[in-house]
């Protein structure tokens, strides 16, 4: 925020906003995933490059906690 500006809030709409042009809108579209609960995890550069979706890095995290499971009973 400005702190020139912090004296007062203008929380108004500008005019040339038009909702009625926005069509593609989807009230809820989320609400699900939301309510379940949805973890964040932020990857860092090198290992986005490995793993470049969510379905990747969860069949790595499977396969490595089988490995670790696996080697658990062993010992």
């Amino acid at each position: 925020m400005n702190p020139e500006n912090n004296d007062e809030l203008n929380d108004e709409l500008l005019d040339e906003y038009d909702f009625t042009q926005m069509s593609n809108g989807v009230r809820g579209k989320y609400a699900k995933q939301y309510h379940e609960g949805v973890k964040l995890i932020m990857l860092e550069a090198d290992v986005a490059q490995i793993f470049p979706d969510a379905k990747s890095v969860n069949e790595a995290l499977r396969t490595l906690s089988k490995v670790i499971l696996q080697h658990q009973k062993i010992a």
